[in-house]
């Protein structure tokens, strides 16, 4: 209905210009006319007029003037009649004579010795009053001034503009009518039906069907039904060119060749993904409901994989409007624009997304984690939530999979670590993978959570456990050892628990480089100009406000290079991107005002009312305005203090295409051990982090070019799409 009211308002706005126009000359050419009579009668009045005064001025004959006035004027359509000396002073006039410009039109008429007229505005009326010389012996001696009510032209006009004005709502109010009931009920159909046959087509359902009942669109649905042919042709040439390429290692790892290893592979067996954060968040909006894509690496990584495969996704449906837009069971599908899977929410009440998100699995996993110096938080009410959940999620996936055999299932993260072991209870036959996409800590750092038995036992039923890097599979096996009766196998990286045998294997995750067909077009530095960014020198940041990403760290390093190096003042703007997470929980909240602080005081240190060297916004910012930044910033600083892999430094590199720009990345980031080309720094060293920015912005271009190019080779060849390869496929090999 919107983009009916859209063409109707499209032709309201044409009819009007329309009748605006012709209304406007048709006022301009009545007041012409009107006008010019006006004059001609006033021309011949006052000719008249003088023939009678001009013998009696001449002679001084005040009273006679005056009588021969005040005939006129009370025997006419008058309002004034005036007689000027050679000085411009009244001799005789008419009561309330209008003048313009204090008798500039009579002292105008005497030094030219022309007749003019002017139009006067008095007391809410219009005058015309025309002034023409008197003379005597051929010079001029003084002026006469006859002045006509010409309020009637403007009545006129308005009258006109009044008789437009209802011709034009009358005209309007049909043309409204008729277009909304033509468009709606004749064309809007027709076209709603094509563009329905064209999605299924698109999809790869049925070929397009041409709207049969509407001549109007058969040319059109004629070209599309063509081009819908060309797509499924090349579409069945992309399929067989990625079943040739299964075999080859060499070839690039991309959507459609992930879709024919998943059908090689798994034999039409559904993959289901298990997560905490969904994919996509419905939220109220004041005109409606819209969706958003959450920051955070899980929804990144495994995004991609689900556009390729299919299958159903199982999360945490967060969003306030997630109910209205799915079905009776918490269904929808996705993405919106076009639906590739499901997506299935669980729904959790407040008391169990404090419990488990915000205390157990934030307050207590998180830091224990990470090494970023925060005490985890271990209480047995949280504990008694993260179970309950768990369940919850446990019994969704199996409500989902009764019907299915040989289920491949992908737990994903932290949050869920007991459902493993769970889903393998009630279906030994499925094929579950659990993958840690934060670290695992050190044997005796794990050591102090109260519950470290059990949360190993979860994780144990999975028949496979996937972390970041070998040394974290290292910290898990000895943490495995420590704490659970269990057979460790070194050699083949697994263990032996009650006759079920858990492998332990890295898979560095990754992005969707070469990505999904998406094309990177030249950036819009408007979006610096929204920011106020007008410096030579851009440095990069995104992050979660989260404190493992050392974001005050990074802020220091900045203030010690301002300081170090006080030509870069005014030439170099630090623009931190820092989405909001997490928010209720206390921490959070301490470090968000922490980041603040640090980048207020260091812009009250060095800023000048034209120029802030900080910039931060605290807002999640689109993957397309992300990839704009990306392409913009000479020098992206991810400084974590410890980091999985952090994908905000894979996304950077993917992003130049023109092979320039420098990463800074700390070296407790998961992706120093892939990207070599990066300037690896000890986060918490401002001086270090200062010296590797100075040698970032002073890099010549080939050395830029040699290390990106390194690094996006890396990005490239080993992709997402390659990730979930080797995950699927080493866990469809465990029979």
């Amino acid at each position: 209905m919107r983009q009916v009211l859209l063409v109707a308002l499209g032709v309201v706005f044409a009819v009007s210009l329309i009748i605006g126009l012709f209304a406007l000359n048709h006022a301009n050419q009545e007041q012409i006319e009107l006008t010019s009579r006006l004059q001609s009668r006033s021309q011949v009045l006052a000719d008249s007029l003088a023939e009678s005064i001009e013998p009696s001025y001449n002679t001084r004959a005040t009273s006679t003037v005056q009588r021969i006035i005040d005939r006129f004027v009370s025997s006419e359509r008058l309002s004034g009649i005036g007689v000027f000396d050679n000085l411009g002073a009244v001799v005789a006039s008419s009561q309330d004579l209008p003048l313009s410009d204090e008798g500039m039109l009579v002292a105008t008429v005497m030094d030219s010795d022309e007749a003019r007229g002017d139009f006067v505005r008095q007391g809410g009326n219009t005058y015309y009053v025309h002034a023409i010389p008197l003379h005597e012996d051929g010079r001029v001696v003084g002026a006469l001034a006859v002045a006509q009510n010409a309020t009637y032209i403007d009545e006129s006009i308005r009258d006109i503009w009044l008789d437009s004005f209802i011709r034009w709502l009358s005209q309007i109010l049909v043309f409204a009518v008729a277009i909304i009931v033509l468009v709606r009920w004749v064309f809007f159909r027709s076209i709603t039906a094509m563009v329905e046959s064209l999605r299924a087509a698109r999809r790869g359902g049925a070929p397009f069907d041409m709207v049969s009942d509407s001549s109007f669109f058969k040319p059109l649905a004629g070209e599309i039904s063509k081009v819908t042919r060309s797509l499924r042709q090349a579409r069945r040439s992309a399929s067989e060119e990625a079943r040739m390429r299964l075999e080859k290692i060499d070839s690039p790892w991309t959507a459609e060749r992930l879709e024919e290893f998943i059908k090689a592979h798994l034999k039409d067996r559904p993959i289901f993904v298990l997560s905490n954060g969904e994919p996509y968040v419905n939220a109220k909006v004041k005109n409606g409901i819209e969706w958003r894509v959450p920051a955070g690496g899980v929804i990144t990584a495994i995004e991609p994989v689900m556009e390729a495969c299919g299958g159903m996704w199982i999360a945490h449906g967060s969003g306030d409007a997630d109910k209205e837009t799915a079905d009776a069971e918490g269904k929808l599908r996705v993405p919106p624009d076009e639906p590739k899977y499901t997506l299935k929410r669980v729904w959790l009440t407040p008391k169990e997304i404090q419990g488990y998100y915000n205390g157990f699995s934030n307050e207590a996993l998180w830091p224990l984690c990470h090494m970023a110096h925060v005490r985890p938080q271990f209480r047995r009410e949280d504990w008694t939530e993260y179970r309950k959940v768990s369940g919850l999620f446990a019994k969704t996936l199996l409500d989902e999979v009764r019907h299915v055999e040989r289920p491949i299932i992908l737990i994903q993260d932290y949050h869920l670590a007991l459902v493993p072991a769970l889903i393998k209870k009630s279906r030994p036959d499925a094929q579950v993978a659990l993958f840690w996409h934060i670290p695992w800590p050190s044997a005796a750092q794990f050591s102090i959570c109260p519950w470290r038995t059990e949360i190993l036992e979860g994780m144990l039923g999975a028949d496979l456990v996937g972390f970041q890097t070998q040394q974290y599979c290292n910290n898990f096996m000895d943490t495995v050892a420590g704490e659970v009766e269990s057979r460790i196998d070194y050699e083949h990286f697994s263990i032996f628990r009650d006759e079920h045998r858990t492998f332990v294997k890295p898979f560095p995750i990754s992005i969707a480089f070469p990505g999904s067909a998406e094309r990177l077009e030249e950036p819009d530095r408007s979006i610096l100009d929204g920011l106020n960014i007008h410096t030579s020198h851009l440095a990069l940041g995104v992050d979660r406000l989260d404190y493992i990403k050392g974001i005050p760290e990074r802020l220091r390093g900045i203030e010690f290079l301002l300081d170090a190096y006080p030509g870069y003042r005014g030439k170099l703007t630090m623009l931190q991107i820092a989405s909001p997470t997490r928010g209720s929980v206390e921490k959070y909240a301490e470090y968000r005002e922490l980041v603040r602080k640090e980048a207020q005081r260091i812009n009250e240190k060095f800023g000048t009312h034209a120029w802030k060297p900080v910039v931060l916004e605290e807002k999640s910012y689109s993957h397309a305005e992300l990839r704009q930044l990306y392409q913009l910033a000479d020098v992206c600083v991810v400084t974590s203090l410890h980091d999985g892999m952090n994908l905000v430094a894979k996304e950077y590199v993917a992003a130049r295409n023109n092979e320039t720009g420098v990463l800074v990345l700390s070296q407790f980031a998961g992706a120093s051990r892939d990207l070599k080309g990066a300037l690896i720094v000890n986060p918490y060293s401002a001086e270090e982090t200062s010296a590797a920015l100075h040698t970032a912005l002073t890099m010549p271009k080939a050395e830029q070019h040699r290390r990106m190019k390194t690094m996006r080779a890396s990005v490239r060849d080993y992709n997402i799409y390659r990730w979930s390869a080797e995950l699927i496929k080493a866990l469809s090999r465990l029979d």
